[in-house]
């Protein structure tokens, strides 16, 4: 019983809150928004309007806002900024191309002086060449032209030599044209004949006195013969 009597109690309660509820909320005032939703005006309080940004008149008579300009000065800025970055590039570009064709103008120099100086060396090569190959065959003919007495015809060279000594020169230089004379061609004097070099020899190795007055006294009958005689006895080398 008590039970019952306590839940019946506690309906009671809910359904009495639950009307209080419905009944305020029936009697409460709309909102604005509400209002506005049925067409009804409202007006806002000044405090609330927001400023608009007034309108500027430029140089021009123009009419613009304050950002308007600023945009605008920015941009010309920006512009200026940009043709002047642009001339800079230019000029770098152009300071760049000048360096590189002095660089190839140094460089095309350059190249033209080694081809000079390689031509003028392969000239002297040639040139060098040239005078030793005139040299080796100067040196050729004079170890030709050298009339070389052996160590070993040395001893026979000096005896004939001094009995040469003891001669009268006109004898002695008889003897001596006798031995420089063509065998096919008799009379007739020969520097190519074996004779003539032998004579040489023995003349070389005459004292310097007896050699003197042999030499005059060919010079009348055959004075070709003296002087191939004189000429020879600079080209005698003793063999070691």
């Amino acid at each position: 019983m008590s039970k019952k009597l306590i839940i019946i109690t506690a309906t009671a309660g809910l359904l009495s809150f639950s009307g209080a509820f419905v009944l305020g909320w029936l009697t409460q005032p709309a909102p604005a928004g509400r209002l506005d939703e049925l067409g009804q005006p409202t007006i806002a309080s000044m405090d609330t309007v927001p400023e608009l940004p007034r309108p500027v008149v430029d140089m021009t008579g123009a009419v613009g806002t304050v950002s308007d300009r600023e945009k605008k000065t920015m941009t010309e800025k920006q512009l200026k900024n940009l043709v002047f970055e642009v001339r800079e590039k230019v000029q770098e570009y152009h300071d760049k191309l000048q360096n590189l064709g002095l660089r190839e103008q140094r460089l095309q120099r350059a190249q033209d002086a080694l081809k000079e100086d390689i031509q003028n060396l392969d000239n002297l090569r040639i040139e060098l060449a040239t005078i030793v190959a005139d040299i080796k065959s100067e040196r050729d003919k004079l170890l030709k032209s050298r009339l070389e007495i052996a160590q070993t015809e040395k001893d026979n060279l000096v005896l004939i030599a001094a009995a040469y000594d003891k001669m009268e020169a006109s004898s002695a230089s008889k003897i001596l044209m006798s031995m420089c004379t063509s065998q096919t061609q008799p009379g007739k004097v020969d520097s190519q004949s074996s004779g003539f070099e032998e004579a040489a020899k023995i003349l070389y190795y005459m004292t310097e006195r007896t050699k003197a007055k042999l030499l005059a006294e060919l010079t009348t009958p055959e004075p070709r013969l003296a002087a191939f005689l004189t000429q020879r006895l600079k080209q005698i080398v003793e063999g070691k």
